[in-house]
């Protein structure tokens, strides 16, 4: 059980690659992350990946977000770079996931 929530390299290496594919305009939640990587019940650590990703290079994690939209709130750019990217927000400023998901059923 510890093991599945260990951070490591290759872990760290899971979330970047699959968050690299998330398409500009489209976002993905944390939870859809951790799923592609096939650890469907650790959407925190995905969280926590990303908030260490600077230190591994260039990727878009702010296309994550939380199930329901809302942005990461220590992330001040974020809603900046998804709304240059096209990406709809709802008035309560939560991303519109209907429209911006990213369908990612057919790659698991």
């Amino acid at each position: 059980m510890a093991d599945s929530t260990k951070m490591s390299e290759e872990l760290i290496y899971e979330v970047l690659s699959a968050v690299d594919e998330i398409p500009e305009g489209k976002v993905a939640s944390y939870g859809q992350v951790a799923k592609l990587i096939g650890r469907d019940r650790n959407a925190r650590l995905v969280g926590k990946v990303l908030s260490l990703a600077e230190y591994y290079g260039e990727y878009p994690c702010h296309r994550v977000v939380n199930h329901v939209g809302r942005l990461a709130p220590h992330f001040i750019r974020q809603r900046e770079l998804l709304l240059e990217e096209g990406v709809d927000f709802k008035p309560d400023g939560c991303v519109d996931m209907k429209k911006c998901r990213w369908q990612t059923e057919d790659l698991a």
